[in-house]
């Protein structure tokens, strides 16, 4: 099965909502593509002495609002298409929240669990370079995504800096505390959806002391997301999964213990005491709440039927294709959509 273009998504869904909304059709157009994008070549010496030469993209969705603003990630499966949908979604958000924002998104196509901390920082300072020219405090802001973290931000925002001649503390978001870093942003996108979902039970009927929680993704905001949904709703975590595979109980999960066993291990599979079991399993589990918090497009047509869960609290960007929306509607399904679900992060 082709998995299904993620910008061209993002324009239906753009597309639908022009028509309840019965939007002005040259803003609609507008609206449709991205402002700027740029592509670029970056050259990194590798650890074995050769070049590597990576892709990177950098796209400025809409700026009317304020400057871009938006995260970079690092993927092998990373296409411009893909940042061209996130950096949308990073419009509406903004738009949403209220914030003096627009909407960006960059990413390179590489893939960082293969490299090495040396090659990574001469992949991030290779970035800044490339796009130095187009980036700034007042131009557009980027900020970590999948599979960047706040060192990563740190090399990005030291590059910027010494190109600049002087401290540019301001050109990245989610930096080290001792950069300028904000104290809430670690759990800042998990906690943003752990409020909204707090708010989604109350029409749902859902008693969180009772309610049980798959999580699809366990990096930042997956994580955060059962630590908080445990610690501070009481729910009980039956199921976690990343990239390798999932793990599930009825008996529930402890998710620092989890953390601590991936730390270790690399992977959320084999914790004691599991049954094993695959992304696709996890998401169709007869659970409460299920909260997708890896990529795009995991919950599509063909599995939306099988969809169990009474919530589906978006904290990954793009999780549910259009016609899986229409599907989880029709079944009842609550579905809390992702850019306000994840908004947490760029609100902080």
């Amino acid at each position: 099965m082709t998995k299904p273009n993620p910008f061209e998504v993002a324009q239906r869904q753009l597309d639908e909502c022009a028509k309840i909304l019965r939007l002005d059709p040259d803003i609609h157009a507008i609206l449709r593509v991205p402002a700027r994008e740029l592509h670029v070549s970056l050259p990194v010496r590798m650890d074995d002495g050769t070049i590597h030469v990576f892709q990177g993209f950098r796209v400025q969705y809409n700026d009317a609002r304020g400057p871009t603003k938006g995260g970079i990630r690092f993927h092998p499966d990373e296409t411009i298409d893909t940042v061209r949908a996130l950096a949308a979604w990073m419009t509406w958000k903004c738009a949403l929240l209220n914030l003096p924002l627009g909407g960006a998104k960059g990413g390179v196509v590489c893939n960082p669990k293969e490299m090495s901390r040396g090659e990574l920082e001469r992949l991030s300072r290779a970035y800044i370079q490339a796009i130095y020219r187009f980036i700034g405090p007042d131009k557009d802001i980027p900020a970590p995504d999948v599979y960047t973290n706040p060192q990563i931000m740190a090399w990005m925002m030291d590059e910027y800096s010494k190109i600049a001649g002087k401290n540019q503390f301001g050109v990245i978001t989610g930096k080290p505390l001792s950069l300028g870093g904000s104290a809430g942003r670690d759990d800042a996108t998990a906690r943003g959806g752990i409020f909204i979902l707090r708010e989604a039970v109350k029409e749902c009927g859902v008693d969180l002391k009772k309610a049980t929680v798959a999580v699809q993704g366990y990096g930042n905001a997956g994580y955060h997301a059962a630590y908080l949904a445990k610690s501070l709703l009481g729910c009980k975590i039956v199921a976690i999964s990343d990239s390798k595979g999932g793990i599930f109980t009825e008996k529930g999960l402890d998710p620092e213990q989890v953390r601590k066993h991936k730390t270790k291990t690399g992977s959320v599979i084999n914790f004691p005491n599991t049954k094993a079991i695959s992304n696709e399993e996890l998401l169709e589990l007869e659970v409460d709440i299920l909260i997708p918090a890896a990529l795009e497009n995991v919950i599509t047509e063909k599995n939306a039927p099988n969809i169990k869960a009474k919530i589906v609290a978006e904290l990954a960007n793009g999780p549910t294709t259009p016609e899986a929306d229409d599907v989880l509607y029709k079944n009842g399904v609550h579905v809390r959509a992702d850019f306000l679900c994840n908004a947490g992060g760029v609100t902080v």
